[in-house]
């Protein structure tokens, strides 16, 4: 049995018992264990708190006051669950994560999320708390992932509607009983203002500037701010006619798409289902918003202006577009919509 005792003013500070077979590894360790002991803040880090990793991601979710999204919250609900985060931070290593990783049966993207997020748990649980954990463990934890295949970044989609896709959807949904959500409305707003569907619902005629013409959008998505990332976008003409047309009066408040996102989502996707429509997505439309500027000969930080995207690199997937033309002249439904098409070329 070796022993190793620290002692601070003649009183015990921190002591470690380890058992060999040999004596000479006995020794070796106690030499091993003085030698890091002796290194500056060794104790310090000792006797910080250790808590189990599930825990640190209860502390985490209710000290982050930015918001967690939904989707955070749940794969860090699921961590918590796991056998795994019923351990002490300090004593879970780099290879326990890369087994996770296999063991979660997901594709290689979901995995990568997976440990995105568990990451950020990390990054905050030392300085913000003076936890036992080290970043390093989960940032060599996904270097080791990458390498054997086990995640990878969502791949980038490029599926845009066809204008007969529309056409059958926008006939549906015209022949909605009165008082339906107007996903005519909603669908072209979608692609004209290039709007996630969240933001489409947030958005209130307070926000307008019709002058210039731009508007608010309210908590826009972003990889670190959650929420109060409001961000002040462009208005395409066909933009602003669906808003004014929605706008009964010129002093009207209150949000210009009242409804819940989640039902504007299941509604398109169910009236997918029913036309035969495959693989087409809500955020579909937006992409197609900005690939239609990008036609128009518009260049990146014109679209920008529109789109919101904080950095023009996000952009240069769609450089490669060559086509000069408006996708949507002469589409019927602009003028069913009471809306203006543009088919300018030109830069705004």
């Amino acid at each position: 049995m070796a022993r190793v005792r620290i002692k601070e003013g003649g009183v015990v500070v921190h002591s470690e018992t380890e058992t060999f077979d040999r004596e000479p590894a006995a020794r070796l360790w106690m030499k091993t264990r003085e030698a890091e002991l002796a290194q500056p803040g060794a104790l310090a880090k000792l006797r910080a708190p250790d808590p189990t990793f599930a825990e640190t991601i209860q502390k985490y979710v209710a000290e982050y006051r930015k918001g967690i999204g939904k989707t955070k919250a749940q794969v860090l609900n699921a961590v918590a669950a796991t056998s795994l985060a019923k351990r002490r931070g300090s004593t879970i290593t780099s290879a326990d994560w890369v087994q996770f990783a296999k063991d979660l049966g997901v594709l290689p993207q979901t995995a990568d999320n997976y440990l995105s997020h568990i990451s950020a748990v990390y990054q905050l649980a030392r300085p913000a708390w003076g936890y036992q954990l080290d970043a390093q463990v989960i940032s060599d934890a996904r270097k080791v992932c990458k390498a054997l295949g086990l995640t990878s970044k969502s791949r980038q989609r490029d599926r845009r509607p066809t204008l007969d896709e529309l056409d059958k959807l926008m006939t549906l949904f015209g022949n909605r009983r009165k008082g339906s959500i107007p996903m005519q409305e909603i669908v072209a707003y979608a692609i004209f203002s290039t709007r996630r569907q969240d933001e489409i619902t947030r958005q209130t005629f307070e926000d307008l500037d019709e002058a210039h013409p731009d508007i608010w959008v309210r908590d826009m998505k972003h990889p670190g701010e959650k929420s109060g990332n409001d961000v002040r976008c462009d208005l395409t003409p066909e933009a602003l006619a669906i808003i004014l047309s929605r706008r009964k009066a010129p002093e009207q408040k209150g949000r210009i798409f009242p409804y819940d996102s989640g039902t504007i989502s299941r509604v398109f996707t169910d009236a997918c289902t029913l036309l035969g429509i495959e693989d087409l997505h809500f955020h579909d439309l937006r992409h197609d918003g900005i690939s239609r500027l990008f036609e128009l000969g518009w260049n990146i930080p014109n679209v920008a202006s529109v789109s919101g995207h904080r950095t023009w690199s996000s952009l240069r997937r769609y450089t490669h577009i060559r086509h000069r033309n408006d996708k949507y002249a002469g589409w019927p439904w602009l003028e069913k919509l009471g809306i203006r098409s543009t088919t300018t070329e030109e830069q705004p």
